[in-house]
């Protein structure tokens, strides 16, 4: 009789352990699904996070243009973009800086030939979007003017390269300003200057022509300190520190 009590109770103890094993083999089962189920939802998310940021930076819908450099006019120029991003343009390039008025195109996009990235946006931006351009503006090669009729809230350009942005907060704008500023694969005067040039606003006539400027010369980095205009050479706002180099001789 005790013979069979023990026999019973060494299978009940059999029993009892082989239910512990298989109580923790379950147990192990579900903390590794629900590890393996934590890891695969991170990694989606970390992996949703990089694509949805690179789509977001993504410079793809920069439109690209064909114009050649060195082209100067002193006649008003009907460009193909508003704003422009290439063409002919005045013999005086806009000085850097952040500008409270729209200036002239013409000298705008001289500015561009020079490896400056321009900044426009509609006169209607909230203040606190303004105050953000203003800081991206505030460094060298930079500028930064208001302008009608807009086919987004901001548009940046450079030469022959144009982006429409969302807003002030578009992740793309210091991307682009990274890409394209003084690339010297895409800026055709690289190495020229965007300071000692002309700081007239488009409430201001353009310059009228004058025969002994010459946009390859040395000294056409600096026009007269006061043009007949009646423009100054300041803009509305102290551009940034000028390059530690001379304007190049080619001022195109």
């Amino acid at each position: 009789m005790n013979k069979d009590k023990a026999q019973a109770r060494r299978e009940h103890l059999v029993r009892m352990r082989a239910e512990q094993k298989r109580k923790e083999r379950r147990s192990a089962l579900f903390m590794w699904g629900i590890g393996g189920l934590v890891i695969i939802v991170l990694v989606g998310l970390v992996g949703f996070y990089v694509v949805n940021d690179r789509s977001q930076k993504s410079l793809s819908g920069v439109k690209s243009f064909a114009y050649k450099g060195s082209e100067h006019t002193w006649d008003k120029v009907a460009y193909k973009e508003d704003p422009p991003a290439g063409g002919p343009h005045n013999f005086y390039w806009q000085n850097c800086g952040i500008y409270d008025k729209p200036i002239h195109d013409e000298h705008g996009v001289h500015s561009l030939e020079h490896g400056a990235v321009w900044i426009t946006y509609r006169p209607d931006l909230p203040q606190a979007d303004l105050d953000k351009l203003k800081s991206l503006a505030s460094s060298d090669f930079m500028l930064l003017s208001p302008y009608e009729g807009l086919p987004g809230p901001v548009v940046v350009s450079s030469w022959n390269h144009q982006l429409v942005l969302n807003g002030a907060d578009d992740p793309r704008l210091p991307v682009y300003i990274k890409k394209y500023k003084q690339n010297p694969t895409y800026t055709p005067e690289f190495g020229s200057a965007c300071d000692r040039g002309i700081g007239t606003t488009a409430d201001q006539p353009l310059p009228p022509a004058d025969p002994a400027v010459d946009p390859h010369a040395e000294a056409s980095a600096q026009p007269s300190a006061e043009p007949s205009t009646g423009a100054t050479t300041e803009p509305s706002a102290a551009p940034s520190a000028a390059p530690s180099k001379a304007p190049s001789p080619a001022a195109s």
